[in-house]
């Protein structure tokens, strides 16, 4: 885990500065939040405009219209209140297991930092209140499909809405509930909304944006995973460093692949081992030759989703948006997903291509026609013993599970709300399957560097770098040397378990300062 988002203890909202890995602290690791007092003059003003609106019988979509199609449809302002509220219990229609906690908890951060900005026109109290259920532990109960996309995330976001209303369901302190008792047992309001409050909770984008910032933190820890990893590929393989040479990079000087090769300098430099290689073939196959290359433009890919992801984190994505310095209220797009949706389609495609590259490595360990020495399947004594050959398997299956996944969903579109709505973005589709994606990789890396330390044993003679050694102590403390064949699956599972803790690439970067 990154030791900075576990220093990070308490976030301030202010709808301006929030980035991906105070949204990780919150969710995943409960720092508490606050709402910054700067923004309260704002989001009070922008609730009293749309009293004046109500008040004056001005016609407003949303606040004194109908929704959609029903936009046509004119509401008296005695009648504004019930339909905020009716547009909650009509709009919760997900279906599909609950998101997890660590999503719906980033989905209410990330809404409440919307809200904060002032352009919604919602009460105060409700918005600290969103913030008083992620301090509390009171945890909306989520099904995670359903959602277009556009108009936002209506459907999540209506089930979390409904907890704020006393109705739906919720864990707290790991008992699932109904949401009334949630909140009654965690001292918390619940309230009857006002005209344009059901719409300022559940038209946006959190539900995606929640989804794939989170993967989006794991891809980012699983690249620099990888780099760890395929250090120790080349160390079974007795690959050659001169790929890494700067002056190669330096002639295509993409930001990444230039960091991927001095990673792999770095981790390798005080190897004895790969010193000796130098004379034992020209060039490595493209598996171990590439690595800059293809880890190098995963590391770009990322850096360009960060900026987007943070950008939307401090965006208004619901409709209409009010104006305070004129009074305008204006309806536009702002909640259409394509801009995540696009980027999530893109994070899949570069997960899965981490994914396949490790895969290949693997492929060349346990093959003996490719694998420079090693005994075939990583077998001491093969035929009476398979090794590591279905271990290969799994990895494949994984690797081609990927592909289906990485199809893009943000080419998909389908009418909705009688035409009205018709374009639409796919964009939570789209983070989910990134997330499965991330999941995987991460179990494709665990059978590759599991490959990796049995053939550093099987040759005997490796010398690691200082680094690498760390490394292998690390493996080698809940994986063992697989000398015969026994139920290897509980080696998998603990090596899932280390490889997602953090541990090894954070001790790497502990150890070598330019390793990132």
């Amino acid at each position: 885990m990154n030791h900075l988002t576990e220093t990070i203890r308490h976030v301030t909202l202010d709808g301006e500065h929030l980035r991906i890995e105070q949204v990780v602290a919150v969710a995943r690791f409960r720092a508490r939040v606050s709402l910054s007092p700067k923004t309260f003059a704002r989001i009070d003003a922008s609730r009293a405009l749309v009293d004046r609106i109500v008040a004056e019988g001005r016609t407003v979509y949303g606040i004194s219209t109908g929704f959609g199609e029903f936009s046509k449809i004119t509401i008296s302002s005695d009648k504004s209140a019930q339909l905020q509220e009716n547009l909650i219990l009509s709009h919760c229609v997900a279906v599909g297991e609950p998101l997890n906690e660590e999503t719906a908890r980033a989905m209410m951060l990330l809404r409440a930092n919307a809200l904060s900005k002032g352009n919604s026109g919602i009460r105060r109290e409700i918005i600290e209140t969103l913030i008083g259920m992620l301090n509390k532990g009171v945890t909306p109960v989520i099904p995670e499909q359903g959602s277009l996309g556009a108009s936002g995330d209506l459907a999540p976001l209506a089930h979390m809405a409904l907890v704020l209303l006393g109705r739906g369901e919720a864990t707290y302190k790991g008992k699932r509930m109904s949401g009334a008792e949630a909140m009654e047992k965690a001292k918390l309001p619940t309230f009857h909304l006002l005209a344009k409050e059901g719409l300022a909770l559940i038209n946006g984008t959190q539900c995606m944006t929640a989804i794939g910032t989170l993967a989006w933190y794991d891809l980012n820890r699983a690249a620099a995973l990888a780099d760890v990893t395929a250090s120790m590929t080349m160390q079974a393989l007795t690959g050659l460093l001169s790929a890494f040479d700067p002056r190669i990079h330096a002639v295509r000087p993409h930001a990444g692949q230039s960091l991927v090769a001095k990673n792999m300098r770095t981790i390798l430099k005080d190897s004895p081992s790969m010193a000796k290689n130098a004379g034992l073939r020209v060039q490595d196959a493209y598996a171990l030759r590439c690595i800059p290359q293809v880890h190098g433009a995963v590391r770009d890919a990322l850096a360009h989703v960060r900026k987007v992801l943070e950008t939307e984190l401090n965006s208004v994505t619901d409709n209409p948006i009010l104006f305070l310095d004129d009074e305008s209220v204006i309806s536009g797009g702002n909640f259409h997903g394509e801009p995540i949706a696009l980027v999530m389609d893109y994070m899949s495609a570069a997960a899965s291509e981490l994914s396949n590259i490790s895969e290949r490595r693997m492929e060349r360990m346990v093959n003996p026609a490719l694998s420079n020495g090693l005994p075939a399947f990583l077998a001491p004594d093969g035929g009476i013993n398979s090794g590591y050959m279905i271990c290969q398997y799994s990895a494949a299956s994984l690797v081609s599970e990927n592909k289906v996944f990485a199809h893009p969903a943000s080419v998909d579109s389908i009418p909705s709300s009688a035409n009205q709505e018709d374009h639409v973005s796919m964009g939570t589709t789209a983070a989910r399957n990134f997330r499965r994606i991330v999941n995987n990789l991460y179990s494709v890396l665990a059978f590759e560097l599991m490959a990796a330390v049995q053939g550093i044993d099987l040759r005997k003679n490796v010398e690691l770098s200082p680094a690498q050694q760390g490394v292998y102590q690390k493996v080698r403390a809940v994986v063992p040397f697989y000398a015969k064949d026994e139920e290897i699956h509980p080696m998998i599972a603990a090596m899932n378990v280390l490889i997602r803790s953090g541990a090894i690439e954070n001790d790497v970067k502990t150890m070598l300062s330019d390793f990132h």
